[in-house]
């Protein structure tokens, strides 16, 4: 699947309505591991599965920081923003961790445009954020990311 493409000028348009679905993607036990090596976060839910069977989530859960890090990737898969001299991440607005996501399960996330502002130089969007995981009753991330774009 080619992920869907548009001019920063015809992104302005589509505020209000859902751009992109990324593909589904696996968060392995493996990604959490390097994960907690990179942050120092070693906290037994996300790194020690013998213990974490007995624990709330029935095994390692990934980090909510970690699922957060990996949507510039998922939008890279599910959106192409052409004719851009580059993008920057300014930040978020709102985020929660709305449902864990256990090692070994799949997401994918969807991006609707909630605002379009002009900056210099060119335009800053806001994207509502939700990943979703499979088989999960509820969202696992839900966010506001605000984002460059600079022509």
């Amino acid at each position: 699947m080619s992920p869907a493409a548009f001019t920063v000028a015809e992104l302005e348009s589509k505020v209000g309505q859902e751009i992109a679905v990324s593909p589904w993607t696996t968060v392995t036990q493996e990604q959490i591991q390097r994960f907690a090596d990179a942050t120092g976060d070693h906290q037994w839910i996300h790194v020690d599965p013998e213990k974490a069977r007995t624990g709330p989530f029935g095994g390692t859960i990934a980090h909510g920081f970690l699922t957060l890090s990996i949507l510039p990737r998922l939008m890279a898969e599910a959106l192409d923003v052409t004719g851009r001299r580059m993008a920057v991440n300014y930040g978020l607005n709102k985020l929660r961790f709305t449902d864990p996501v256990p090692s070994g399960s799949r997401v994918r996330a969807r991006f609707a445009l909630a605002a379009f502002e002009k900056i210099s130089g060119g335009a800053q969007l806001a994207w509502n954020v939700t990943v979703e995981r499979e088989g999960g009753k509820k969202p696992a991330v839900v966010a506001e990311w605000l984002a460059r774009y600079y022509l």
